[in-house]
This record gives structure tokens, sequence and C-alpha cells, in this order.
């Protein structure tokens, strides 16, 4: 779509003046923003972002709205300026946060991402649009289906949607999306497996093959265009569909422009498999006429040969059979080789034949595809046969007329082909013939405009122009709506219309169409004769134009633009003759497939070529379009590919302005130019333009009669006061803007002259006290000059002083020298003299001291000798003493061999004992203490025998000695005492040896003890986390065993219930309700048997005693037990009230139940009646109060029946055993008189119960009792669900008011302080929303608490209604770009307060963790009000703002968030950059990357949880209800005292 020119826009006088921000046009970037520097005359000079500086005239710039929001607005038409440059930038700063919807009215505008956003498409996003009101939530598709759907309920007619855009645009995709939220909308109907969206979605692979072509712009152009209809029936469920197609562009099957292609169907069947090809007896695709009049074959990275195998992939889902796929690629395989057929001139004249071999090959092969004679084709193709009253003449033809003949039979039977496809597919979606209405989704070729542009190009954007006018109709209308809406007169607004292009094209007889049908049933016309009618016949009209260096060219004006059509082959692409020849060849074909292409055709029809034009066909089937069109009601979707590359973030702002010309979307800017294309609220305005009329502030006027003021004021004509906006005429804005920006810069003037004023007076005092400070430094300087002459004398006198001083110390330091000289002189002399004569006595006395030390050694050497004589001879003595002394103790040899042999053992039983030691040591730490003090022992023994033997040989000695002293020494035995002696050496070192080792182990058993104390601090330490681990797994072996004692009672409930229910017939006596529960129950997996809950006391089956005595009795206490049982039911139907806090009726049917041993029996109908009764009670589910005390009562008597009942192992085993006579009605009722039930204590039956219900023996309960459990448990659940449901219905009204911006917040801004109470009372009815939510909730309490509701299951409630809270106001603001304002932000937050008290209030027993729910929502509004939030990192953000928000919701947060108080700015590029990177590493790994909440609505507690939760119920003292007070049968219910 390139080269289109700019078309002309509305010049609209705007006040600009110098340093005005404007759009000016740049060739590279469509408009780039400036500022104005200097203007002259009607041209101003403009410095741009980029640093350029233009010259544009005034008409051609725009104004640019500096406080429009950075991330643009949803709805186009809320901007200020709506204007080309405007609307770009708004859709590319959408565009750059991933927000790829946008509004203009009611026209959705969706830009392809090309990147997977599926948290924007899931299923809790269609939640959240499902009947939500259009423009309430953020832009979306869901929006617009649900628009259509409502629509069609609502209405009763049926709606389209038309989706536009050029290929890559995401019109599949968008469509895809569209069904399936009608399907969620509606329901599914499923065919053969597969819904009809997917069956729809399956089919588009099949038509593209061959409704789809390259073009000079798009490699997948959609040749036609495509309706598809969804059908639905009477309920608003889809119930079909079908697919028509209109507009097939026939001329392209002969005719390609280069660099186009053919149909992909050709491409794909010459790369199909070999044995195909071969099969077809094809070639490459530059070897067919019809395929290389083009020089493009092949497409950059697509795979033909892939793209024909997921055709016949596509073809067998959608139905199509291997036999038809076959007959479908012979027929396209003809068509090439029917190309091929070349003609030459033949014998006779005007005759034609095949050129050449290779022309009869290709007719061989084409008669041989369709299965038909060679001869009748090439007579059907050369010959033509006139029918004339007379005769009937064949006719030969030229090879001109030959080659237009064999064009006109491929086209027919290509475009016969693509109808059967069709016809197939919507055969094998299944339409409903029945169907009520219909959603219609458009999908065609958009506007067209090449650098050359023949006939196709001229059918379309045809085509394109009717579909405009409709267009342009749809918001004509919905400007209409808008206005009558608002009240304002309108009547003289007169609208552009492209009605007069349309005339020019179709209009009969001189529309372009009609003459060119005229043109072609002229044998001699041409291209030149048909554009010379062309320029004769509109040389006047407006809208078409002569180019003037061309004969045969010629210009319409579109509303997209000035396209230049060459008229070459337009004479040619026209022609398409039905030829009789053709249909009576095909028609008798012996392949039934392609005779089934040509149906027998009507007589009058049949008997000669008829001209038919492919433009007047295609007039008639697009009237046929624009019908279908008009008969609905239609809704627009805009598709726009953002850039050529199909790559994500890249916004080409030249390639989108084109596609928003060619889609429309500027055209309808351009409707809404010519009315009132500003349209602001009233607080909006105010808030805007105030300043220009202040005392319209200042007044106490409304928000309509201020406007008025202002607009009054600002002397503007033309504009339109609605009920609840402004209206202003094109310029009027800019008008306004320009006053407000003058009256801005006055008070910037009055400021800045303050402000310089301020700064002068603070300059001059600045100079001021600069003057004197110079004055006190120069003073400072002559001071100091004074002060140093006066020093500089002072230091003058001391110098002179000091020199003096030193002259005469010099001189009497040389007179003290000399003197000391002298005296040194005379003190040596003397000093030597004196040295002298001690030098002589010094050698004197050296001399003396020699001879008398000579003397003295002399002397001690002869006194050294005599001592040594003396001790030898006395140490002989002493030696023969010691010899005798020996001998003596060599005779006791035998006494130390038995020392010997004693230490032996001794030291073997310390080495085995040590050894032992060890090995103990190393298998058994906790002995070493043990074996250390056995150690210590026995070297503490050791010790003593070593003592003792020592003291023994000392005993011994003694006694040698003596023997020695007495007996005469004896010297023959020398020998042996030298034997003994070495003995008793070794002895002693052997002895000595066992010392050391004794020693060494000393030192071991230390170090081991030591190692010991270590060990046992660690064992110490790790006993004790033995004791922690043994209590840990206690605990854990005690909650297991309990789920044991659990499972083990679930299990024995349901064995004796499913004995009873294989014993029991499964459809006797079984109620309803009971079924139902019964049903219920085996679903959930607590009960498996579908069993029936016969009557205890019917007469068919009590078992009768043989003794005909107890019958009378037995049926008399049948009937007394039947009155009593309806006297109970009767009882509890009525309020009974609480005693305390118990609930009587409760405690009245347990202990009835427990009296009439009711839960022992296998057989009873009471349980069922009480069921019946609560079913009963609770049918009204709008009364809060009647749910709460039943929910009381039932979950009191589910904690009784809880803590009671415990199921039979052996219960049912023989049902139908005969009882003895205890076991019969009779005999327990007597018993029960005579002593305790079994399992009940005594107390009980006789009213007298001290302690509460656990002092109760469990009564093992029969298989009626159990099923009363469960059906009581389920009625729990129910009545909790519908109380929770009750509260969420009362409080989601003021939620969708809560979270909504108030208009009266941003009416607050308004500064003026007449309004100040005004705005008090403004705030306080917007709070007012969140009191009623607070005083709904206080209500609810309230009656829960009156009732008696356990804590427990408050708490619960009021969890999940916070978790409501949470999730409703959570997902609303996610959804609503005005509700992420700061001042939403302290709207929300204060609301949250009153919450925040009412939990406080409600204290934790009833509110618990309810405030905690409500995270979301807090963390969300804390980052909304949170000040300087571009300085916030990333980390910052997500974990200490909001750790619980995801990164998708931190994003949305982000991107949405506006500043309507101070006009800050949301976080940092930065932040929003890695906050993408991090969502697409997520979206890489996550499944779903939703970023709204889910409600959970489950039960959140089970029997054993209230069992758990409550206390314990004393019912000992509970009074009978006055109904049967009196009843002697309950006599047992009246308390007795001890």
């Amino acid at each position: 779509m390139a080269d289109v020119k700019n078309p002309k826009v509305l010049a609209t006088p705007v006040n600009i003046i110098v340093g005005s921000h404007v759009w000016v046009e740049d060739p590279d970037e469509a408009w780039i923003d400036g500022q104005v520097t200097k203007i002259t005359g009607k041209d101003a000079q403009i410095q741009t972002t980029n640093g350029k500086t233009v010259t544009e005239k005034l008409s051609k710039i725009y104004p640019k709205d500096l406080e429009a929001p950075p991330g643009g607005v949803d709805d186009m038409t809320k901007l200020s300026y709506l204007h080309e440059p405007g609307v770009l930038q708004n859709l590319k700063a959408r565009y750059e946060l991933n927000e790829i919807y946008t509004y203009t009215g009611n026209i959705l505008i969706a830009i392809n991402p090309f990147q997977r956003l599926p948290h924007i498409y899931d299923s809790h996003m269609m939640q959240q649009y499902k009947g939500a009101p259009f423009g309430e939530l953020s832009p979306h598709v869901f929006a617009v289906a649900d628009v259509a759907y409502r629509a069609m309920i609502n209405e009763l007619k049926s709606n389209s949607i038309l989706v536009s855009g050029e290929s890559g645009a995401g019109k599949t995709e968008t469509t895809k999306m569209l069904m399936r939220y009608l399907a969620f909308l509606g329901g599914r109907v499923a065919t053969e497996g597969r819904t009809v969206e997917q069956q729809v979605l399956e089919s588009n692979p099949v038509l593209e093959a061959f409704g789809n072509a390259k073009t000079v712009r798009n490699n997948n152009s959609s040749r036609f265009g495509k309706f598809v209809e969804i059908q639905f029936d009477k309920h608003g469920r889809i119930s079909g569909a079908a697919i028509r197609t209109y507009l097939l562009e026939r001329s392209r099957v002969c005719q390609v422009s280069d660099p186009e292609r053919n149909y992909h169907c050709f491409y794909l069947l010459c790369a199909a498999p070999a044995e195909e090809v071969e099969k077809y007896k094809l070639g490459k695709p530059q070897s067919y006429h019809y395929l290389n009049q083009s020089h493009c074959y092949e497409l950059v990275g697509v795979s033909d040969a892939h793209d024909y195998l997921a055709t016949r992939r596509a073809m067998d889902i959608v139905g199509i059979s291997e036999k038809e796929q076959e007959a479908i690629f012979r027929v396209v395989a003809a068509i090439l080789h029917l190309g091929n057929i070349v003609f030459a001139k033949g014998k006779e004249v005007d005759s034609s034949v095949p050129k050449d071999d290779q022309a009869k090959f290709h007719l061989n092969t084409t008669a041989e595809l369709l299965m038909c004679d060679v001869k009748a084709l090439e007579d059907a193709l050369c010959k033509r046969v006139m029918v004339t009253p007379e005769e009937v003449i064949k006719r030969s033809l030229d090879p001109q007329s030959a080659t237009v003949s064999r064009d006109g039979l491929a086209k027919t039977l290509y475009s016969r082909l693509f109808d059967w496809l069709v016809d197939k597919i919507n055969n094998s979606i299944g339409q409903d013939p029945n169907s009520n209405f219909l959603i219609g989704v458009l999908d065609i070729y958009g506007f067209e405009s090449f650098k050359a542009n023949s006939f196709e190009q001229f059918c379309i954007n045809f085509t394109n122009e009717k579909l405009q006018q409709h267009f342009n109709q749809h918001v004509f209308k919905m400007e209409q709506e808008e206005y009558t809406k608002e009240k304002i007169n309108w009547s003289y607004i007169e609208f552009v219309d492209n009605q007069d292009v349309l005339d020019l094209i179709e209009k009969k007889p001189g529309g372009i169409v009609a003459l060119l049908d005229e043109a072609c049933m002229f044998p001699k016309s041409t291209h030149e004769t048909f554009a010379n009618k062309l320029y004769q016949t509109f040389k006047n009209h407006k809208r078409f134009i002569k180019p003037k260096l061309s004969r045969t060219d010629f210009t319409i004006a579109h509303y997209a633009g000035d396209v230049l059509y060459q008229s070459d082959q337009f004479l040619d692409k026209n022609k398409d003759y039905v030829v009789p020849e053709h249909q009576d060849l095909l028609g008798v074909s012996k392949c039934p497939f392609v005779a089934g292409l040509f149906p027998p055709l009507p007589e009058e029809t049949s008997k000669s070529s008829k001209f038919s034009s492919i433009g007047s066909r295609f007039k008639l089937q697009l009237q046929q379009l624009m019908e279908t069109l008009n008969s609905t009601e239609p809704h627009y979707i805009r598709c726009v590919k953002p850039n050529n590359q199909l790559k994500p973030a890249i916004f080409e702002n030249q390639n989108i302005m084109q596609q928003l010309r060619c889609g429309g979307v500027l055209e309808a800017i351009r409707i809404s130019m010519a009315g009132y294309p500003t349209r602001k609220p009233f607080f909006e305005f105010i808030n805007r333009f105030g300043l220009l009329c202040s005392e319209a502030l200042e007044g106490n006027y409304d928000e309509k009669a201020a406007c008025q003021k202002i607009l009054e004021k600002a002397g503007l004509e033309g504009f339109q006061v609605g009920l609840t906006k402004i209206f202003l005429r094109a310029g009027q804005m800019a008008e306004l803007d320009a006053r407000r920006a003058e009256v801005l810069s006055s008070a910037a003037k009055t400021i800045q002259r303050r402000i310089r004023t301020h700064i002068s007076r603070r300059r001059f005092l600045a100079v001021r006290k600069a003057s004197v400070d110079i004055q006190s430094i120069c003073r400072g300087v002559l001071a100091c000059k004074l002060y140093q002459n006066m020093r500089r004398q002072a230091a003058a006198l001391k110098i002179q002083k000091h020199i003096k001083r030193h002259q005469a110390r010099v001189a009497y330091q040389k007179l003290h020298i000399s003197a000391l000289v002298l005296q040194t002189g005379l003190r040596a002399m003397a000093a030597r003299r004196e040295f002298r004569s001690m030098n002589l006595n010094k050698n004197a006395t050296l001399l003396q001291a020699w001879w008398l030390c000579r003397r003295a050694v002399v002397y001690y050497k002869k006194l050294t000798r005599s001592c040594i004589v003396t001790q030898t001879r006395w140490r002989g003595r002493v030696a023969r003493r010691e010899l005798r002394k020996l001998k003596m103790a060599a005779r006791e040899t035998g006494a130390l061999k038995e020392a010997k042999d004693k230490l032996e053992k001794n030291v073997e039983e310390l080495t085995w004992r040590l050894q032992l030691e060890k090995r103990l040591r190393t298998d058994l730490e906790e002995a070493k203490a043990q074996e250390v003090m056995k150690l210590q022992n026995t070297m503490q023994e050791m010790q003593k025998i070593i003592e003792e033997t020592n003291a023994l040989l000392a005993k011994e000695r003694e006694t040698a000695k003596k023997a020695i002293e007495e007996a005469p020494p004896v010297i023959q035995e020398k020998e042996v005492l030298v034997e003994d002696t070495k003995k008793v050496e070794s002895l002693t070192e052997e002895v000595e040896s066992l010392k050391a080792s004794l020693e060494t182990e000393k030192l071991r058993a230390d170090e081991a003890e030591g190692k010991y104390k270590e060990l046992q601090e660690s064992s110490e330490e790790k006993r004790k986390k033995l004791e922690e681990t043994e209590k840990k797994v206690q605990q854990l072996a005690d909650s297991m065993r309990g789920l044991e004692e659990k499972l083990a009672n679930i299990e024995s409930e349901n064995k004796v219930l499913r004995q009873q229910a294989v014993s029991i017939a499964p459809n006797k006596f079984l109620s309803g309700r009971s079924r139902s529960i019964l049903q219920r129950g085996s679903e959930s997996g607590h009960l498996e048997a579908r069993a029936a809950i016969p009557d205890l006391h019917s007469p068919s089956l009590n078992l009768r005693e043989p003794a005909e005595v107890e019958e009378k009795p037995q049926k008399s206490l049948n009937e007394k037990q039947q009155e009593n049982q309806e006297l109970l039911i009767r009882c509890i139907a009525q309020h009974l009230g609480f005693a305390g806090n118990r609930p009587i009726a409760a405690c009245i049917i347990y202990k009835c139940l427990l009296q009439w041993r009711s839960f022992e029996v296998e057989r009873t109908s009471v349980f069922d009646r009480i069921i019946q009764t609560i079913g009963n009670a609770i049918e009204t589910q709008d009364n809060n109060d009647i749910l709460a005390y039943w929910l009381s009562n039932a979950s009191t008597l589910l904690l009784l029946l809880q803590r009671t009942l415990k199921a039979s192992g052996a219960a049912g085993m023989t049902p139908q055993r005969r009882r003895s006579s205890s076991a019969t009605l009779f005999g327990r009722m007597t018993q029960s008189f005579r002593g305790a039930p079994q399992g009940v204590n005594l107390s009980l039956i006789n009213g007298g119960i001290n302690s509460g219900v656990d002092s109760l023996r469990q009564v093992e309960a029969k298989y009626p009792a159990l099923l009363f459990k469960q059906q009581l448990t389920a009625y729990v659940e129910k009545i909790y669900g519908m109380i929770r449901d009750n509260l969420k219905k009362e409080i989601s009204p003021l939620l969708g008011l809560c979270i909504q911006a108030p208009r009266t917040s941003r009416a607050s801004l308004v500064k003026g302080a007449s309004r100040s109470v005004a705005n008090t009372a403004g705030q306080q009815a917007l709070i007012a929303h969140w009191q009623g939510i607070v005083k709904s909730l206080g209500n609810f309490l309230n009656t829960l608490k009156a009732n008696y509701v356990p804590p427990f299951l408050v708490r619960k409630v009021f969890t999940q209604i916070f978790s409501f809270i949470n999730v409703q106001l959570f997902n609303s603001l996610l959804l609503r770009r005005d509700c992420c304002s700061f001042s939403n932000g302290e709207y929300v937050k204060a609301g949250l307060a009153e919450l925040e008290h009412w939990c406080y209030k409600a204290t934790d027993e009833y509110a618990g963790s309810a405030w905690d729910e409500l995270k979301h929502i807090r963390q969300a509004i804390g980052f909304l009000v949170i000040h300087q939030k571009p300085k916030k990192t990333l980390d910052e953000i997500s974990h200490d703002l909001c750790p619980v928000l995801s990164i998708q919701q931190l994003y949305r947060i982000s991107t949405m968030y506006w500043d309507d108080k101070y006009g800050t700015h949301s976080v940092s590029p930065d932040v929003i950059a890695n906050m993408r990177v991090l969502m697409t590493e997520d979206s890489n790994n996550a499944v779903s990357n939703s970023f709204l909440l889910d409600d959970d609505s489950s039960i959140p507690f089970s029997v054993d949880d209230i069992s758990k939760s409550m206390e314990q119920i004393d019912i000992a003292d509970i009074e009978p209800p006055p109904l049967i007070r009196e009843n002697i049968g309950f006599s047992f219910l009246l308390p007795r005292s001890d």
C-alpha cells in the first residue's frame, strides 16, 4: 500500500504562537514534534526534537497536547486534539506499554504485538469482560464480541464484526479470539469431537492455499472476502457456522503482474512429492504460462513442499476424502496445462489449431486430467456453435479468440473449484438452518495502491469504498447517538461522504464499470478507446483525474488517497464468457468430481455464448455482501501491522499511518472533525480551563454553569453544552489552550518580575556588604604597615644590643681558654711522675705472688697422694664386706624366681587388660569410663604388688646381711654369685621396662580419658537433638495415629454403607432428596453405594416373633413412635431459639435420636424427615437470619454426631437375621427403662448430664445414621455457601462503585474556597460506598452472632469475603486505567482503612486473618500513592513495596498509572524495560501469565475442622419447647436434679 499521497486534511484555524509545541510532517517519521521559534506571516519556523529546523505553513501544523497522559488514552475520542499526529502518538505510547488495543469511539484498533501475550486472553479475562459495559474496562477484542453478543440477545438482531487489515496484522488471531469468546458466552456445540470455532479455524489453511496469493506488499494476501457466520440457537448457544466467500479475484488465474504470484495452490502442487508431480505430468513453475508471467516463484522463508503437506492434512481435517483431494489437484494441474496450450492460425480463414507438439502434449494432458475427449476439448477451445432458427452453425475462432476462450475456461474451472471447497467446508462444519440469529465476522482484503495498479486493484478499492461508506454511515450514526444522548443541537453539521466516488465507479449507465462492460462487448475496442471514453465522460468530475504524461492511465481520488490505474489489461481481465461448449464438454466428464462442478444449465442459457463481465459479477456480489451487512448491526475492528519485519517492539510511523488511512480510521476522524471532535467532561474542562475565569470557580456555581461562564468569557462560538460534557468544534481546543497559555504566561511573568526584584535586592545587599568589607580590609592593611614599621625599629635596637653582647663574650672566651691550656700542662707533668712510681710497686708485688703460689701447689700434691692411699685401703675393706652379703643373697634365688613369675603374670594380666580396654574403647564408647577406672584400679594393685615385692626384697636383703655377718665367708661359690647377679639385673631391668610401659599406658589412659570427655560432650549434644527428634516423631506418630483412626472410621463407615447397600433394594423407600444426596456422596468418594432408606416401622419389614403375644404391643409402640416423630418434626420446624449459646433444636434432635436409639437401627425414616425439614426451611435463600439459624443448628448437630457416632464393624453383616427379644422395638424400649442403652451413660437417659459430650461413649452407628451424618455435612456446606454468596451479592454493587475513579474526587482538584464545603460533602459521599460495605459486614456479623454460629465458621466466611473483595478490587484496578491514578489510590486507601477498622472492632475471634486476604489490593494501592516512583528500583518495588505482586501485575500497574493530582510520572523506563525482560523469561517457562486473580468459591473446612474448633457442648440442662414438654413420650428431655 505504498505511494498513497497524503489526503487533504481539514485545515482548521488554530491559535499558534511562538513557543507553542506542535506537530509537523516529516518524511521519515510521518509526524515529529517541535517548538515554534518564529512566525512569519503564514509560515512558522519550528525547532524539532531531532535537532532540525524546518519551516512549514501554519495550516499544515497541529498543536501538541502537553498534558496528554504519558501512557496515552484508551479511547482516542478523549484526546484533546483529535488529529493524525495525536492519534499516531497515542497508539505509539500504548504500543510501547504492550497496550495493543485502543478504541476510537466504538471502533477497536488492534496492533499486532508479534509476541505471546497469554495473560490478556485467558479465562479470567473473559470472565471480567462478560457483561461489562462497553468502555468501562480497558479496550479489548472481548469487549467488542461481548457488545455484539449482548445486542444479539437483547435486541434479537443479528450482528456483524468487520475485521480488516493487511496480511500479518493479526486478523486470523483476532477472529480466533472472537470465536473463543463467543463460545465462552454462548456455550459450544461439538461436531465429531471438535467445536465449531475449531473447525472454522481448521479450514483456514485450505482457503488460504486456494484463495491467497503474493502481492507487491504481502506474501499471503487474501484475494477474496470471507464472511464467517457464527449461528446461534434460541438459547444463545452456538449451533452452527458457515463461511460465505465474496469477490474472488478470478482474473489472477490467467494474468499475474510482476513481482506478484498466482494462487498458492499452483506452486504447492509443483513442489509436491515426486510421485504426485509425475502423476500429474508437472514440471517447475517457470515452465507454465500462468505462472511465468511473473519472475517470483518462491517466497522467502516459506517451503511450498511443506505447505503442500500441511494443506493435505488440513483437507483431511475438514472432511475432504482422499479421492476428492486427488480430483481437486487434478483440476489444478489441468489448469496449469491448459494455460500452456498455444494456438496458431489454421488452414481455414480465422481458424486456429494447437501451435506445436508441446501445445498438443498439454492439450492431451489436460483432457486426460479432466477425463474428457481430446478432440471435444480442442473443438470447445477453437470453435463456437451459433444456433439460428434455421440451423446450427459451427464457427471457427482465430488464435486470439481461442486464447480468450482458453483463459475463460481456466477462470471458470478455478472459480467453481473454489466454490466447491467452500461448500464442502460448510457441510463439514455443519450449518444450522433453524438458527434464530447470527454474528458474522468479515475478513476481506484492504485498500491497495501500488506503483502499477490494474483491474484487480480497481475492484478491491471499489469494495473498500463500499465498505468505507458503510463505515462512515456507522460512525455518523454513532456521532448522532452521542449528540442525541447529550441533547445538543447538531442538525446543521455536514459530514463527509464518498457517494460521489461510488457513483463514479458503479452508476448506470455512465459509471466506469458500465463503460468497461460496454467496451468489452465491442470486438474492436482497445484500452486506448476505453481510456478516451473515460476522459471524455469524467473530464469535469472532481474525483477523476487525467494524468498529464499518459494517454491510457487514469487517477481516482479514493478516501485513502489518489490511486493511478493502468488500463492496459482492463478489457482482457474483465471479459468472462459463459461458453456452452465448455459446459457441455466438462458436464459429461468421466470424472464425477469435474462433472459435478458443471451441472446442467437451464435450456434458455445453453443455446449460445453469453457475455459475462467480471466487473458486473463483482458488483453483484458486492451488493449481496452489503445487503448482508446492512441487515446486521456492525462492529469494527481495525488490525494494524506495526512493522514489516514482523518483530515485536518496532513501531514504523509511516507504515502505521498508511494502514490507518487505508482502514478508514482517519476518515472516521475527519467525520468527527466535521462535528465536535473535542469532548470534555465538565470536571476535566473546569480543571484545565478554570483559570480563564476565576470568578466561575469562586462563585457557587454547578459544573455546567461554571463551564458556560468559562466559554462565554473566552468568547467562543459554535460550541455545545451537553448533559455531562462540553462539545468543542475543531480548533477551539487549541484556542482555549492558547488563551490558557497566555494566562499562564502572564502569571509566569508576574512571578518572574517578583523573583527578579528579589534577586536584584539581594544582589544590592551583597554589593553593599562587599564594599564595607573592602573598606575594613584596606584600613586593616594600613594599620598592618604602621605596625610593621614599629616592629622594624624595635628589632634594630635588639640587634645592636645582641651584637655588642656577642663581641664582649668572644673576648672573654679567648682569655678563658688561655688560662685553661696553662693549667692543663702543669697537671699533666704531675700525673706522669706519679704513674712511674706506681708501675715499680706493681712489678714487685707480682714476683711475690708467683713465689707463694708455687709453694702452696707443692704442699697440695703431697697431701693428695696420701689421701688416695688411705681411700684405697678403706674401699678394699668395704668390698670384702659386700662379697659376704652377696653370698648370702644367692642362697635366696628361689624366692626371687617366684617373685619374678608373679610379676610376669601381673604383666600378662595388665597387657590383656590394656588390649581389652583398647577393644572396648573402639567398640563401645559408652563403656570407656568404666574401663579406664578398671585400668586405674589394676595399676594401683600392681603398684601395691611392686611395693610389696620391694619391701620383701628389702627384708630378704636385711636377713641376708645379718646371715653374712654371722656366717663365715665362702669363696668357692664365686661363679654362682656372678650368675645370680645377672639374673637380678635382668629382673630389675624387666621391672623398669614394666614401669616404663605402665607410665606409657597411663599417658594413653589420660589421652583416652580426654577424648572420652570430648565424646561425652558431643554425645550429650546428640542426645538432646535425639530427644527433640523423638518428640517430633512422637507428635507425628500421634497425628498419624489420629489420621489412621479417622481413616479406620471412614473405612468402617464405608464398609457398613456398602454392606447395607448390597442388602437393600436400590429403589425402594428412597425419597428424591435422599437419592440425590446418596448420589452426591458416592461421587465424592465417601459413599459407594446408592442404597435406599426403608421405613423402620414399615409393616412389611418388621420381623415378627413366633409368639402372637408381642404383635399388639409392637404395633402400639410403632404407632406411638410415629406420633413422637411427627411431634418432633413439627417442633423443630419452628424457630426454637437458643439456650445460652446452644441451639435448642440441634440438642433436642440429638437427645431424641439417642433416646430412641435411632443411631443403632438399620431401618428408620426419621433421618430423612429431619433432612427434609432442614431443606424446606432454607428454600428462601435470601433470608440470612434463617440461614444463620440453621447453620448454627446443623453444625452443632454435626459436631454431636461426629463425637458420638462410630462405624460398627459388624453392622449390616446379616441384616435379614431374626432379632432377639431385646433387639425388637419393644425389647429396646423396655431395656431403655431398665438400664442405659449400649454406648450411652445412664446419666444422659435420666437427664442428669453434668459433663459434656466427651463423657459419652461412642455409639456404634448403623447405615442410616452414617448416611444422615453425610447428608447433614452436605447441608452444612450448602448453607455456608448460600450465606457467603448472599454477602457477595450484597457488596458486589458497592465494590463496583468503590473502585471506579470518582468524578467528584477529580472535581475536588479544582481550587476555590467556596467549593471546599461541597468537596468535603463529595468526599463524604464517596466514602459512603465503603461505609456501606462496612455496614453490610457489620449487619452480617451481628446476624451470625445472634444465631450463635460457631466462630470458626464466621472466620471462614469473612476470610473468603475479604478474599473476594481483594480479587474484585484488584482485577478492576488492573482493567481500568482511570482507576490507576494517584487520587483514586488515596480514595481506595481510605476505604481500606475503614475495612481495617472494622476488622479491629470485630476482633480476631470473628475476623481472624481476613485483613491479610487484602494483601494484593493493599500493596497495589500502596504503590499508587507512594511518592518519587521514578527513583525506585525494581528490587525495591518487587521486594519491599509489593512482594506479593507478580512481575506481570507490577508491569500492568506501572504502565497504567497516571497522576491526576500532582502530575508526577510512574517508574523509570529502565525499570519498565527490566520488567519486560523478566516477563519475557517468565512467558517462556510459565503456562499462563495472567495478571488477574481468581476467586475461590470452595468450601474451606471439613467435619474434622469443625469438631476440633468447637468447644464441648453441655446439653443436660436444655429445656424442651412447650410443644413437647407436656408429652409423656418426651419426659426424658426434662432436666432432673441429682
